[in-house]
């Protein structure tokens, strides 16, 4: 039997480079490749044609998700591991929307990553402990009629976000307030914007307002 074939994506090499180390540690796991962008990662998949992709979150021209939901649509055989910090539902969740099979914090054990990897190339889902709570949380609230507030697909986070910016807020201002980094904003803000389909703050703040997101009062 042949390796497991990984990608790995994350915008920081030393994390790549973490990553390399831990994984090359394992017989049967290799690593085929490496990127810093989504762009790149979408086209690595399509020349490597890894089994499994190790895939950050936080990436500097388009959000995870969104690579995630190009590489399940071009490569579908492709497995996904989301390889993050974030523990927050809403990532979880869009990323399981996107297609991805497994949801790793990155200060998981090296034994808890490499699980991940085997599970998804054999077919399986894997999810950390931490974010398998807040999933099964999820789908309790769910399978108990207790729906989620939503406002044209965005999810809680998007909204706060939203909010933010209609007061007039910069990334860095809102990242500072909900404790999140610059860059994560930004994948929102991004975000926001196509759901919403305007194309600037000023559009997106008007938007919050005839939604009633915000108090013009």
């Amino acid at each position: 039997m042949g390796k497991i074939r990984v990608l790995v994506v994350d915008d920081h090499p030393l994390v790549r480079s973490g990553i390399k180390k831990i994984v090359e540690l394992e017989e049967d796991i290799e690593i085929v490749g490496e990127a810093g962008t989504a762009k790149d990662a979408v086209a690595a998949v399509g020349s490597v044609r890894p089994d499994v992709v190790l895939m950050d979150l936080d990436l500097p021209d388009v959000s995870g998700v969104q690579a995630t939901r190009e590489i399940k649509e071009k490569y579908p055989g492709t497995g996904v591991v989301a390889l993050t910090i974030h523990d927050d539902r809403d990532y979880l969740l869009e990323m399981v929307r996107a297609g991805a099979e497994g949801y790793v914090l990155k200060d998981v054990e090296p034994g808890g990553l490499v699980s991940a990897i085997r599970a998804v190339k054999d077919g399986n889902s894997y999810i950390s402990p931490p974010a398998a709570k807040k999933l099964l949380g999820e789908f309790t609230r769910l399978s108990s009629g207790q729906e989620e507030d939503t406002v044209d697909g965005l999810t809680a986070r998007e909204q706060e976000v939203l909010r933010l910016i209609a007061h007039g807020q910069s990334n860095k201002e809102i990242g500072t307030a909900l404790a999140i980094s610059e860059k994560t904003v930004k994948n929102h803000v991004t975000s926001i914007f196509r759901k919403i389909g305007v194309d600037d703050r000023t559009e997106a703040a008007l938007y919050a307002i005839r939604r009633g997101l915000v108090d013009i009062n």
